[in-house]
């Protein structure tokens, strides 16, 4: 039998078995009314669909937990439908499919190293690292003079991601992107 949780033993970013699904636990706060039982008031994320829910809970409910790793893992290619990774320490192949790293593919480079997350020994989907060096494609040509602040066009980079970028980037600049907010940081 799976090892059960009650809602005091909650932590930020433990996993729960929930409605058949596997969520995180991102933010909870116990909840002392001065009148009827405690509760807990709990901000959840599917791993699935990445939607992040407010659930609440009677204090002492019990949650099947779920067992969560986190590997190294090198991004190989991209094969259509499935995407290829590699195990750093073990040199293992496995395949995600693509659907569950979309989001992340437009920021990663062949040969790039990225965090796995494997639930109950499976792989679940991959954690980017907070900013990616990228270059760019393509963009329209800086003019000089081009420094007013919060001016920005459009940069496609050379994984195929498209942010806003100042005016002064051009073609061939390397900057940094935050991956989770999908914007400029800075060049490189």
């Amino acid at each position: 039998m799976a090892e059960q949780v009650n809602t005091n033993q909650f932590k930020n970013g433990m996993h729960i078995a929930l409605d058949g699904a596997v969520w995180r636990i991102v933010d909870f706060q116990h909840v002392k009314p001065g009148k009827g039982g405690a509760f807990v008031r709990t901000k959840v994320k599917s791993l699935e669909s990445g939607a992040v829910v407010d659930r609440t809970f009677r204090a002492g409910e019990k949650f099947p937990r779920v067992h969560t790793e986190v590997k190294n893992v090198q991004y190989l290619y991209d094969a259509g439908d499935e995407v290829v990774f590699m195990d750093e320490e073990t040199y293992e192949q496995f395949q995600l499919p693509r659907r569950a790293v979309e989001d992340a593919l437009e920021f990663l480079q062949p040969s790039s190293s990225v965090q796995m997350l494997k639930v109950d020994g499976r792989p679940s989907g991959v954690q980017l690292p907070a900013a990616v060096e990228l270059s760019v494609a393509e963009t329209e040509p800086g003019v000089k003079g081009d420094t007013v602040s919060n001016v920005t066009k459009s940069a496609t980079l050379e994984t195929g991601a498209v942010v806003q970028v100042p005016l002064f980037v051009n073609a061939g600049d390397r900057i940094r992107v935050d991956t989770r907010e999908r914007r400029y940081i800075s060049r490189a």
